[in-house]
């Protein structure tokens, strides 16, 4: 089996919709697809409908986080999204996308940069506007070459010179609400130093205490050393381990099962959840 618990959709900052991505899932020979978009779970019903043969939907999303002053994504797995007080917080972070991202925008402009909110609004659609839309707006002005590259301490990296705050969850409050709400925790990218502070790994142990299940290791933005120094540590804290691409379609080089994870490790995560289960296409 294949297996990737981490894609985007245009429900957040992806450039797949979500019925292109479960398609484009099946075409890159995936078994398993997870779609984890930000704080968002408005692509669910899409990609449902569109799944093809022989693929299973896993519906999560990624949380926005942060803790000790320092920013952090947690994948849920699994969880029943209409449980009241999940969802509400859900609702307060996306709110504050928008105020956020024109925050960025004003401070990209006072650096010299000539974007615009009309531009931004333009590149996110009806997605959940982002730092990866405002990067994708860097990059039609020539001002970097990739979206990536707009994720540096220069531009909109955490603390960057550009970079402003958002409504985000205290992780051991989320990692509360998703269990409540039936699902399983992982830590995406814990160790994505590229982004800017990361989490130390004495409170990722605390987070473990608190019910953490995972954290995810065979990631893009996780070279070797990080991979070897995450699985230490997961070893020791007793902690699921995950690999997945992180796609955002066109917006990121990586592509669908480009990282994967282990079918015993799915499968844990699979039994560990009570809110929701995965949904075996039919041929949409």
């Amino acid at each position: 089996m294949r297996i990737d618990l981490h894609t985007h959709s245009t429900a957040s900052d992806g450039t797949d919709t979500p019925a292109e991505l479960v398609r484009n899932a099946a075409a890159a020979g995936l078994d398993v697809v997870a779609l984890t978009d930000h704080d968002s779970v408005g692509g669910y019903a899409e990609a449902k409908a569109a799944l093809p043969a022989g693929l299973t939907l896993v519906t999560g999303a990624e949380l926005s986080c942060r803790v000790g002053g320092v920013s952090m994504h947690m994948l849920a797995y699994l969880f029943d999204p209409d449980e009241s007080e999940l969802a509400r917080e859900r609702e307060l972070v996306r709110d504050d996308r928008v105020p956020r991202a024109q925050s960025m925008v004003a401070k990209l402009q006072e650096l010299g940069v000539p974007v615009t909110w009309e531009q931004v609004a333009r590149i996110a659609g009806d997605g959940a506007v982002g730092r990866p839309h405002v990067a994708a707006a860097m990059v039609e002005l020539g001002v970097v070459e990739t979206v990536s590259d707009a994720f540096t301490p220069q531009w909109l990296a955490n603390d960057g010179r550009a970079y402003a705050e958002k409504h985000e969850l205290d992780p051991f409050d989320a990692i509360r609400l998703v269990k409540a709400a039936g699902g399983v925790t992982v830590f995406a990218h814990p160790l994505a130093v590229k982004r800017g502070r990361t989490i130390p790994e004495s409170v990722i142990a605390e987070l473990a205490a608190a019910g953490l299940d995972g954290i995810e290791v065979d990631h893009m933005e996780h070279d070797d050393a990080a991979r070897a120094r995450l699985r230490g540590l997961a070893a020791d804290l007793g902690l699921l381990t995950t690999g997945s691409s992180d796609y955002h379609g066109s917006r990121k080089t990586v592509a669908l099962g480009e990282y994967t994870t282990d079918p015993e490790i799915y499968g844990e995560i699979v039994r560990r959840a009570f809110g929701a289960f995965p949904v075996p296409g039919a041929g949409g």
